[in-house]
């Protein structure tokens, strides 16, 4: 891993281990504000809800990717974890934030902007290979060389089999019959 790679991870995810921890131990807040949320999505979930519970899992969630994509553990993976957990926040607490005065428009506005910011940074970690290629690139490569080689085969196989019907009409003209 790279220096940048060693000291960004860990700057980043601790935003997000931080917030989840928060999580936990308000999950009474939490809940609160997750509630108009899933009240408008209970119609389409298959079960009941309990907000304090998602609250929960969603806290112990962000805790447990900040901390794997802190250690550079499944980095893509619980990268692209926070950046789910961090668009529902941005909108839980876009959605739940006081606009009654000006004060308060703006600290849901500074508010925002650092979610966004955090869900980008979140989401460039998440496509990361970390100078190693992808498995969609790799499969892309293996199938260009495949084609390539076939072609090849193709081509050096046409060229011998012309090459033999030349030698066995020569032969056949050689010996008169």
């Amino acid at each position: 891993m790279s220096f940048v790679r060693t000291l960004a991870r860990p700057m980043l995810a601790s935003s997000f281990v931080i917030a989840g921890l928060d999580k936990l131990k308000n999950a009474d807040d939490t809940a609160t504000q997750l509630s108009p949320l899933l009240q408008k999505a209970a119609a389409s979930l298959p079960f009941q809800a309990d907000e304090k519970m998602l609250a929960r899992v969603i806290g112990g969630t962000q805790v447990g990717a900040g901390l794997l994509f802190g250690l550079g553990k499944f980095s893509r993976l619980s990268a692209t974890l926070l950046t789910v957990i961090s668009l529902l926040n941005t909108f839980v607490e876009w959605r739940s934030a006081d606009i009654s005065t000006k004060e308060g428009r703006e600290a849901r506005r500074n508010q925002l902007l650092k979610n966004v910011s955090l869900s980008g940074g979140a989401l460039l970690a998440s496509v990361d290979t970390a100078g190693k290629p992808g498995l969609a690139w790799r499969a892309e490569h293996i199938a260009a060389d495949a084609r390539k080689t076939a072609a090849v085969a193709r081509k050096t196989t046409g060229k011998k089999i012309h090459e033999a019907d030349k030698a066995v009409r020569r032969a056949v003209h050689a010996t008169g019959a």
